[in-house]
């Protein structure tokens, strides 16, 4: 008997498509993640130890604005006041205490110079507890 040759031979794919599935399944399942957040080089703030008496440091406020000049106006606690002023306060705070926190705020149209001129003056204090923000 002579047998028919199939002119269009078809493969099933239903197997290959479970067997692939399959992997799928396997390597979620088995795949460890990594812990990203232990590997990111970031600075995390210290545990608070000691009493509430010990860390009695007061915050200083440094707000950059835009002004007539291409310096920009420094307001320390509220009160407007010069690059000189400014420095011989935070000698003062840093007589106290270096950990005293300095938060400098800015405008978005505050000049760059005047934000450098801060940090400048708070590094020659060394008060190394700035944060930045924006208004």
């Amino acid at each position: 008997m002579a047998r028919k040759q199939q002119e269009n031979p078809q493969l099933d794919m239903t197997p290959m498509i479970d067997v692939v599935f399959e992997l799928i399944i396997f390597f979620v399942v088995t795949i460890q993640q990594e812990d990203i957040f232990s590997k990111l080089n970031a600075n995390r703030p210290a545990p608070a130890s000691g009493s509430a008496s010990e860390s009695s440091d007061t915050t200083v406020t440094i707000e950059i604005g835009k002004g007539r000049d291409a310096n920009g106006v420094l307001v320390y606690n509220k009160r407007e006041m010069r690059r000189s002023e400014i420095d011989q306060n935070l000698k003062e705070v840093a007589r106290t205490s270096k950990k005293t926190p300095i938060i400098v705020k800015c405008t978005e149209d505050s000049p760059h110079k005047a934000l450098v001129d801060v940090l400048d003056i708070c590094y020659r204090n060394q008060l190394f507890s700035v944060s930045i923000f924006t208004l």
